[in-house]
């Protein structure tokens, strides 16, 4: 992996940066890292390969899932 220094960052630009580095809680590398792999297509995804993520994340969370009920219940226990 490269490493790349950036000079002469204008203080509009660093401040809008480090507030969405904020909002998505990532360090301003990080946020700088997303934003340069979306202006240059590296994270887009087609539909397709999106779904199939979202189908493997599916499958490595699978398990008995609570209803609304069984989770007010449960809070309910837990309180005097």
């Amino acid at each position: 992996m490269k490493t790349l220094t950036i000079k002469g960052v204008p203080e509009a630009v660093y401040r809008q940066l480090k507030r969405r580095a904020k909002e998505h809680r990532r360090s301003l590398n990080g946020e700088a890292l997303v934003m340069l792999e979306r202006a240059f297509g590296a994270a887009l995804l087609t539909p397709a390969e999106r779904l199939a993520r979202i189908d493997a994340v599916r499958e490595r969370i699978k398990g008995p899932y609570l209803t609304n009920e069984e989770i007010d219940r449960l809070k309910r226990e837990g309180r005097p």
